[in-house]
């Protein structure tokens, strides 16, 4: 059975209030959207808190703390790399992960989120 809405009176200052809100942060959602849908895979999440912590790391550090494969990291950097969660540089043959700088106050509160449950198991 779905939700039946029986409300009396609609508060149409409320209701475009809300509207042009919503309407004028649609970038924003965008963007929490495009980080939440790419870091709500679990390794994903792993190397955001990883890189969090650390501030960069190369995709052999990643494999060894993670024991996965190198190709199996470099698929989820990449992708990651291509929604502008990361950033990467260079240095001889080594290349290294970090946080997007545009990115990190958003994906910070969720990393202190994943500190705060490992200090409370304590």
């Amino acid at each position: 059975m779905g939700i039946k809405c029986i409300r009396v009176f609609a508060d149409q200052k409320q209701i475009e209030s809300c509207r042009h809100r919503v309407g004028s942060m649609s970038q924003a959602f965008t963007n929490l959207s495009k980080i939440l849908a790419l870091g709500g895979n679990e390794v994903r999440l792993k190397i955001l808190f990883l890189l969090k912590d650390e501030g960069e790391l190369c995709p052999c550090d990643i494999s060894d703390i993670l024991g996965m494969s190198i190709p199996a990291i470099s698929q989820h950097l990449r992708k990651m790399k291509d929604g502008n969660i990361l950033i990467s540089r260079r240095t001889g043959q080594t290349i290294f992960y970090s946080l997007a700088e545009g990115q990190k106050k958003i994906i910070e509160p969720i990393i202190s989120n994943i500190h705060h449950e490992l200090i409370n198991q304590k």
